[in-house]
């Protein structure tokens, strides 16, 4: 089937025992071959979530394949290639309120005094696309208390993006759930500290956030949305994997993505309390091993996917992050602003972005907010008592 289609560059998938494999043809095909055997030995040692005649859902952060949207991920993919920027992902705060006060919370310093209206959003997701991205995440704050989130994902262009929601499960009812999926969420991201009751009300700071989150993936679940367990892996939680992977198995969840800890906000003064390079080794074999299962959610651990063997760090490069007040970011855990959408059209803060010394080069092996030159350049700089995220001149 053919999933790209230019006047120089043409990509096909094909199926080869129930695994997807890219090729290319075309003038320019051999710009592509690198990053398609990248893909492939991906696809090759991976399970994707389903697989049928006519399509291929590999993640909750891939769109489907074939389709207009995963061309423009092979789009994207040519770009970076050819070493113009391309934000893959635009992520969007649309509230900073929210009914728990978690103890890693990234966001916590963050307190807008204004907070981004439905056409300021649904704006600036239409620049971003315009731009490139094809993965729109909605997120918090607490996603569920913009009571206009249903109209926000109905008006994500489908055929450019897919648009998916970050939330703890609280208010996910059966019917917003159904709304959404009638909107067109992909999929639901809903976030775990711990997979013990206790333990992750006690991150999250609030009795009965553990049952916000399990009646959450279960709404989502049963509305068709495609499910993924977030989790924050911390030294706390790190040796919880197994228990994580059966929750998220029994719950019959699609996905479980594996983030880092990031020593920012609530978790600033915490920076010898993250992970280390052995532990993102521990990740990658985690996910390798999970995926070779033939049941079970997939596993992306970012540590490892974001890392110098496969694609370096997405912050300013291929991903960026509006705050709910506009002010935007290189990504939701770096808080560093570069323009806000009110002011300026997003384009124009992209490219400050780019010329930027801290985002000029053209990748960065693995998360910049776990390089100390970085973080003693920008983060340790940032004046007592400053507004964050804190605007770089």
């Amino acid at each position: 089937m053919r999933v790209y289609d230019s006047s120089v560059i043409k990509v096909n998938a094909s199926t080869e025992n129930e695994k997807m494999v890219l090729d290319a043809e075309g003038p320019l095909s051999h710009l592509a071959k690198p990053f398609l055997k990248r893909i492939n030995n991906i696809f090759a040692e991976e399970k994707p979530i389903s697989i049928n005649e006519d399509e291929i859902i590999f993640s909750t952060w891939i769109p489907p394949v074939p389709g207009p949207v995963f061309s423009r991920v092979i789009s994207a993919e040519i770009a970076a290639i050819r070493k113009k920027r391309v934000p893959d992902q635009i992520s969007v705060g649309i509230t900073a309120r929210c009914p728990n006060r978690c103890i890693h919370c990234g966001a916590a310093d963050i307190k807008p005094e204004k907070e981004l209206t439905l056409e300021e959003i649904c704006g600036a997701i239409d620049q971003g696309i315009e731009l490139g991205s094809y993965l729109v995440s909605f997120d918090g704050g607490e996603t569920m208390l913009r009571n206009d989130l249903v109209e926000m994902v109905s008006r994500v262009d489908k055929t450019k993006a897919i648009a998916t929601c970050f939330t703890s499960g609280f208010k996910l009812s059966e019917e917003r759930a159904k709304d959404l999926k009638a909107a067109g969420l992909y999929a639901a991201r809903i976030s775990l500290d711990s997979p013990f009751e206790a333990e992750h009300d006690r991150f999250r700071g609030r009795s009965g956030a553990y049952k916000d989150a399990i009646d959450g993936i279960k709404n989502a679940d049963a509305a068709g949305i495609l499910t993924d367990m977030f989790v924050v892996v911390s030294p706390h939680n790190i040796d919880d994997l197994e228990e994580f992977y059966s929750l998220a198995s029994d719950l019959k969840m699609k996905e479980m993505s594996l983030y880092e800890i990031i020593a920012v906000g609530r978790w600033l003064e915490h920076e010898d309390e993250v992970i280390s390079d052995k532990d993102v080794s521990r990740l990658q074999a985690f996910q390798k091993s999970m995926n070779r299962r033939s049941e079970g959610p997939r596993v992306t651990a970012f540590p490892y996917f974001m890392g110098p063997e496969l694609f370096g760090c997405f912050a300013g490069r291929r991903w960026l992050h509006i705050a709910s007040d506009g002010e935007v970011m290189p990504c939701a855990y770096t808080p560093l602003s570069f323009g806000n959408i009110c002011e300026e059209p997003l384009e124009t803060i992209w490219k400050r972005m780019g010329k930027h010394s801290a985002y000029r080069k053209d990748d960065a092996a693995y998360c910049m907010m776990r390089n100390p030159e970085f973080r003693k350049k920008y983060i340790h700089t940032i004046p007592t008592g400053a507004r964050i995220p804190y605007r770089l001149k």
